[in-house]
């Protein structure tokens, strides 16, 4: 597999986002969640406090999702929407019929798609983006399911994402 397949993929309008979100987690989300878990603490004995062990675990949630993000627009390629070719590539939505059954999908990271979208998202690096990543419209393949067993992918359709 190529080097360029273990790098993230975001349009513009999706970097933005990241930063923004970026932002407001590490400035008024840490703020928020240091005063809950403070409030939470002047109630008392912490062992049976539910507020506080609740504001705790979102906390670790939240600093979790601040090292993803940081690491993400560290290491993501930007640039502008991948124009369909027909060839499946990062950044295009895939119709294709997967053991028989047909699946609509964007290749690549989640964070590619715009918020409130219900497109499933399949990254590259996948067992099933590994084996079409570069395939023609009507080319077939197969690739091994973590379960062992042979699963049939032919591609039907390539289109450009919109967002």
């Amino acid at each position: 597999m190529s080097t360029d397949a273990q790098v993230p993929f975001l349009t513009q309008e999706a970097y933005d986002r990241l930063v923004a979100e970026l932002e407001a987690l590490s400035t008024t989300g840490r703020d928020e969640i240091a005063k809950r878990i403070e409030a939470a603490r002047e109630e008392g004995d912490l062992k049976e406090n539910g507020g506080y062990h609740a504001a705790k675990d979102e906390q670790g949630k939240q600093e979790a999702r601040i090292r993803t993000l940081e690491q993400l627009l560290k290491t993501a390629k930007v640039g502008e929407a991948v124009v369909s070719r027909g060839i499946v590539e990062p950044g295009t939505v895939v119709t294709a019929l997967v053991a028989g059954g047909e699946e609509v999908f964007l290749l690549g990271s989640r964070e590619i798609a715009a918020s409130g979208s219900d497109v499933d998202v399949y990254s590259e690096a996948s067992p099933l983006g590994q084996a079409i990543l570069g395939l023609k419209v009507g080319e077939k393949t197969s690739y091994e399911a973590p379960n062992g067993k042979s699963i049939s992918v032919e591609v039907t359709n390539v289109e450009t994402y919109a967002g």
